[in-house]
């Protein structure tokens, strides 16, 4: 691409955002850009992008950080959580999948399920939250929440790939937290 041909894309989408600025547009209320942005999901014990206390981690009990969900979109049926570790030397890890979780949820406690959850195969070969637990580093941890208009069944294991086959066009909403942990 020459250099005038970028120059002119740069100063196109450089006066599209200006645009989109003054004018103060915003996707409707009913769009998916606008649901996208609604759920929330928080933990009173680390920011994010903060460090996750040791209690949370194979260090400490190896249990689950208590989290909140905020602005949970109308129509939605059910919601889901995923753990995992995209740092992991063997690629992503997953420490914990849960699904049928109720729309009304608004928190979930430390070192529990929610009711009538159901919860998938991690890479701990467990059907339990697996803690962080990185061999060297500091690693990042995402929460994924998804508002969903169904109840997905996973089949198989319930892993996080049966999940998001499950999930494929179901999605209303998603929501991230991200923490961060190296071992002491």
């Amino acid at each position: 691409m020459s250099r005038r041909v970028l120059m002119m894309s740069l100063k196109l989408l450089l006066g599209v955002l200006i645009s989109v600025v003054l004018t103060g547009w915003a996707p409707p209320a009913g769009s998916v850009e606008a649901k996208m942005a609604e759920l929330v999901l928080v933990s009173p014990m680390f920011g994010n992008n903060g460090f996750i206390p040791k209690k949370y981690t194979c260090q400490g009990k190896d249990v689950n950080p208590p989290l909140a969900v905020e602005k949970v979109p109308d129509g939605t049926k059910s919601l889901a959580l995923i753990v995992d570790d995209p740092d992991a030397p063997a690629g992503t890890w997953v420490h914990w999948v849960v699904w049928d979780i109720a729309p009304e949820t608004r928190e979930i406690p430390e070192d529990t399920v929610p009711p009538q959850a159901k919860q998938g195969m991690n890479d701990f070969k467990k059907r339990e939250y697996g803690g962080p637990c990185p061999p060297s580093g500091t690693h990042r941890y995402f929460f994924k929440l998804y508002a969903l208009d169904n109840f997905p069944e996973p089949g198989g294991k319930g892993t996080k790939p049966d999940l998001l086959r499950a999930m494929r066009e179901h999605i209303i909403a998603e929501a991230e937290l991200v923490g961060l942990y190296r071992k002491e």
